[in-house]
């Protein structure tokens, strides 16, 4: 038997029990009032139907589009390439929407509805003058020296005269557009490469005509207006030539284009469809009007007869000019051949002739033979001072590669050689190696 609890215990216990159950109680009785008082309100249900995607233009600069953005702004991908390719020809960027505005992948129409946007100045001279921080790729002032014909300028004269490498190229690739001649200096004033002041320095100094002929005008008109003949007969696009593509619609100098295109960019012959629609002067739309009557056909290969070859004399073969042939002919495998080739063109030729045998995986009793059979010459092997050395140049170079975030880091504040060398603490192999690519 179990004492029994004094009677002032069971008091106590009873009446802790009636107080929790008075408390519980009114905390309930709180929670239905309150929850009476509260108005809940039916949500609007409202079905949207699905609309089409609608293009919401902001203030954007072309220079740091990527791919992505550039097709949220309405651009094709075929578009977006042309845009980008045109970007590296000019510099790597848009100086002014005048520039932005000439690319041929953007019709008059979209560059009307994106020009408020853009975030460039008006022209490539406002671009100079101002100092809103747009990088100016061109230089100021030119160097003329006397009266000069521009369709007689080398690519080495253009640089002469003030232009960077690659607007070089970018005018005389223009110059080939025009068909091999500039034709006016109001066409001269038309290449996107140079600006209003770059002319006005030149216009003085230019031997060409003013005004562009009116054959040579109505051409360019007819290059530029929009194909009007509708093909309704099959064609084998490999057979026609120029004159006519020029009757499926397409113009005297576009008809020019695709031909080149098929005879030097595709050896001779369209292979699949594909190859037709890439052909830049054929639209999407012309070529959705060509294809149910294209019927390609394939020229026979003629089979040609072997050539005896003659056997190379290695004694006078420079081991930083053989080639992929040679070198199979010498004993190596293609495995061991494209090694080689692949490894010299990493360092950018070979200073010694040792450094043959540290290719990757190769045949070291053939590569000790081929040492021995060859000649050498590094003069043509470039050289740079660890303070001057491109960047590029530093971190794909086999050698420099592992150290070249070290070597920019240490010459932003130390730009000299000696130091450099100092603060890197390599391996004597290690440096005996860079050493011998640095001037």
């Amino acid at each position: 038997m179990k004492p029994k609890l004094p009677f002032q215990i069971r008091k106590r216990q009873f009446y802790s029990l009636i107080f929790f159950g008075i408390l519980i109680i009114a905390l309930q009785l709180s929670f239905l009032i309150y929850k009476k008082n509260q108005v809940y309100k039916i949500p609007d249900i409202q079905f949207v139907s699905e609309a089409k995607s609608e293009i919401i233009l902001t203030e954007f600069d072309p220079n740091v589009l990527d791919e992505k953005q550039w097709s949220n702004l309405g651009f094709t991908d075929r578009q977006i390439k042309t845009i980008l390719k045109y970007k590296k020809i000019i510099g790597g960027s848009f100086q002014s929407k005048q520039q932005f505005g000439k690319c041929y992948a953007i019709s008059a129409e979209k560059y009307r509805s994106l020009e408020r946007y853009i975030l460039l100045p008006e022209t490539n001279s406002e671009n100079q003058k101002s100092n809103s921080g747009f990088k100016t790729y061109e230089k100021k002032k030119l160097t003329i020296k006397g009266k000069f014909n521009p369709d007689n300028f080398s690519q080495k004269d253009w640089e002469s005269l003030g232009f960077s490498n690659k607007q070089a190229v970018a005018i005389l690739k223009y110059k080939n557009y025009l068909g091999g001649s500039f034709i006016s200096k109001e066409k001269l004033k038309e290449c996107f490469i140079i600006n209003e002041e770059q002319f006005s320095q030149m216009l003085p100094y230019l031997i060409l005509q003013d005004k562009t002929p009116g054959i040579f005008a109505r051409n360019f008109a007819n290059a530029s207006r929009k194909e009007v003949i509708k093909v309704s007969h099959y064609f084998d696009p490999n057979s026609l030539n120029a004159e006519e593509w020029q009757q499926l619609g397409f113009s005297e100098k576009q008809a020019n284009v695709i031909v080149n295109y098929r005879d030097k960019n595709l050896k001779g012959s369209f292979r699949s469809l594909e190859d037709i629609q890439n052909c830049f002067v054929i639209s999407e739309e012309k070529f959705g009007e060509m294809k149910p009557w294209i019927k390609l056909s394939y020229p026979e290969k003629k089979e040609e007869k072997p050539m005896a070859s003659e056997k190379t004399d290695f004694a006078k073969i420079d081991l930083n000019q053989i080639n992929f042939k040679q070198l199979c002919e010498f004993g190596f495998s293609e495995k061991d051949a494209a090694g080689i080739l692949a490894f010299r063109k990493k360092l950018g030729g070979f200073i010694s002739k040792q450094q043959l045998l540290e290719a990757y995986d190769i045949d070291r009793t053939m590569g000790e033979k081929l040492i021995y059979s060859v000649q050498i010459n590094n003069s043509n092997v470039a050289k740079y001072s660890l303070s001057e050395a491109p960047e590029e140049w530093l971190k794909t170079h086999p050698y420099f590669r592992y150290s070249a975030d070290r070597i920019i880091y240490y010459r932003i504040t130390n730009p000299d050689d000696k130091k450099i060398w100092k603060f890197l603490k390599l391996k004597p192999e290690y440096e005996q190696k860079m050493r011998l690519y640095v001037k």
